[in-house]
């Protein structure tokens, strides 16, 4: 009988090792997003802004933002042409709540209004959260979504 339990543990050792062998290399560990503080030194705030087909070709381009934490007297800094305006901006929409990042819900109505072919890519961390969002003026929606954000955005044909 002990020869028999024995026996038994050691196989169901066998098959448990050979499972989590083989689960482990087929599915990667998944960690949940846990955002981070910012290490000393680095901005909680910090984005690329990729704006194209607005119209205005002086306002086209690739911009770095970063701000520093939300209400810091920390000055703007990158190569964005209204710096200290998008902070301030960033700073307010901080300040009240809101996600100007998140996108248009699936059961939203917009107007079908055009905004013209303006197109941005936000990617970076905002509130020591990963940002990757697309923007577009192609209804009212995404036209609020966009103005929501300028001068983070810049006004199509400003």
């Amino acid at each position: 009988m002990l020869r028999r339990i024995a026996l038994t543990a050691t196989a169901s050792a066998a098959v448990l090792s050979a499972f989590a062998g083989s689960a482990a290399a087929s599915s990667p560990v998944s960690l949940l997003p846990v955002p981070l503080p910012p290490l000393f030194g680095q901005s909680e705030n910090r984005l690329t802004v990729v704006v194209s087909e607005t119209g205005n070709s002086l306002i086209d381009g690739r911009y770095e933002l970063d701000c520093g934490p939300a209400g810091a007297e920390t000055a703007a800094s990158g190569n964005h042409p209204a710096a200290e305006e998008a902070c301030a901006r960033l700073d307010e929409l901080a300040r009240a709540g809101e996600d100007p990042f998140a996108p248009v819900g699936r059961d939203t109505f917009c107007t079908q209004q055009a905004g013209g072919p303006a197109t941005a890519h936000v990617t970076g961390v905002w509130q020591g959260r990963p940002v990757d969002a697309a923007f577009s003026r192609q209804n009212g929606c995404e036209i609020h979504r966009w103005n929501t954000l300028t001068p983070v955005l810049p006004s199509p044909g400003a």
